[in-house]
């Protein structure tokens, strides 16, 4: 089959830019769409390409389906391009109409919120890791078999999904058959990371067993950690010769400790000789130093924490299974490696003004070197949705960027942006110094 593979533009929409010219925190993804370059990796015996909108102009949509014709397209999408992908899908079967593909969406939105995608224009929707499932879909339309696929649902806009359950193992990752790192050959200079520069995206875990009520990783596996082989990671970062940064992009690298140590001897092993950004959770900093340091031997120079919060009580309210404390002691034996701190904040809409000056002056004090604070957003399909359902008051999902607040502030939007954007601002200098 031809089967093309879409990353949806970037269509985030931002309030403070809207409503008050605050345009220094409008979220703009720039990373390369790994999701497909793993999903194209087993179909291997089919004719893929990427097409990475976030790149190419709006035209080259229609441009890409009129010259090759696909059989299959499948978009991928986060939550606040779900309407995006939607308009894509919609905007292939009008102008095709009868010639048009089979059109599959997938992503982050389609594993929290499947029912989302049961419109008209889109055929299928694939839920959680589908390396494995999707080939599967493939196949069944390739041969023209019914198709009951574990995760996979055949949209009927009249009525609700009906998705088969399934359960998640290690044979969903299909080591055997690496991301096609080459079909964004041409996309591999604009793929620049804020703060970090160019770098290679390699996934070593999918999914976390932590349930922190904001995130959205636990549903692609069903609250499983996923651990790729050893040998097929290290695979992943030989192929990406043309960078010397590679990004670990999973919830928690270090999930499993004696699998982090056997990783870091095993690349040390190899000769790979990369710069690494890993995401790593701060107690196991505090209670795994060891593999820290054995790590930054083996090339981690920065590391991504989920500090999220400066108040134990929300920790709590979060689910975080952390605390104050324990962030603290892992920055301080952090400080001691020398490694880059990429720290992740959640700033809640009831802050006030000696609520962002307290994170303010908690990132100065710790002298964290890339703050990102995230205004708090419920996803839908996440607990906290669930818990805050009631307090929503913007359901355009093209504004959960998490830049944007959907639920009421406790000061006036205006300051609370204001005071957001000039929090902003310790990242984005550092992404202007790059």
């Amino acid at each position: 089959m031809k089967i093309l593979l879409i990353n949806p533009p970037n269509s985030g929409k931002s309030i403070p830019e809207e409503q008050y010219g605050i345009t220094s925190i409008k979220a703009i993804f720039k990373g390369e769409p790994l999701a497909l370059e793993v999903l194209a990796g087993n179909l291997y015996d089919h004719d893929v390409r990427i097409l990475d909108l976030k790149v190419e102009p709006a035209s080259a949509l229609m441009e890409t389906i009129n010259r090759d014709a696909p059989d299959l397209v499948g978009i991928t999408s986060v939550t606040c391009e779900a309407d995006a992908l939607i308009a894509i899908a919609q905007q292939i079967k009008k102008e095709m109409n009868q010639d048009a593909p089979v059109i599959v969406a997938g992503g982050h939105h389609a594993s929290c919120d499947p029912d989302y995608f049961n419109v008209k224009g889109i055929d299928y929707v694939v839920c959680g890791v589908a390396k494995k499932s999707f080939r599967d879909l493939v196949t069944a339309i390739d041969k023209g078999q019914q198709v009951r696929i574990p995760g996979i649902a055949k949209t009927c806009p009249d009525t609700r999904l009906n998705l088969v359950p399934r359960q998640y193992s290690v044979e969903d990752l299909v080591d055997e058959h690496p991301p096609r790192y080459d079909l964004v050959k041409d996309y591999r200079e604009t793929y620049v990371m804020g703060g970090i520069g160019k770098a290679g995206f390699v996934v070593t875990a999918f999914g976390c067993v932590h349930s922190c009520a904001f995130c959205s990783i636990p549903t692609l596996t069903g609250e499983r950690y996923l651990t790729h082989s050893i040998a097929a990671s290290i695979d992943c970062m030989k192929r990406l010769d043309m960078v010397s940064m590679i990004r670990c992009v999973d919830a928690n690298t270090f999930g499993n400790i004696s699998f982090a140590r056997q990783f870091a001897a095993a690349i040390i092993a190899s000769g790979v000789k990369k710069h690494i950004i890993a995401d790593v959770r701060a107690d196991t900093i505090v209670n795994h130093p060891d593999v820290i340091d054995l790590w930054q031997k083996a090339g981690l120079a920065g590391v991504v924490i989920g500090f999220e919060e400066i108040d134990n009580q929300r920790l709590t309210q979060f689910n975080k299974k952390s605390s104050v404390e324990t962030n603290i002691k892992a920055l301080k034996h952090l400080k001691k490696t020398g490694l880059k701190v990429i720290g992740d904040f959640i700033v809640s809409p009831d802050y006030g003004r000696s609520d962002f000056k307290a994170l303010e002056d908690f990132i100065d004090t710790h002298e964290i070197q890339l703050p990102v604070p995230s205004i708090l957003t419920p996803i839908p399909g996440t607990p906290l949705y669930q818990s805050m359902k009631e307090e929503i008051k913007i359901f355009d999902l093209a504004y959960y960027t998490f830049s944007n607040a959907v639920t009421r502030t406790a000061l006036e939007k205006e300051e609370f942006y204001t005071l957001y954007a000039e929090l902003f601002k310790k990242f984005h200098r550092h992404i202007t110094q790059k």
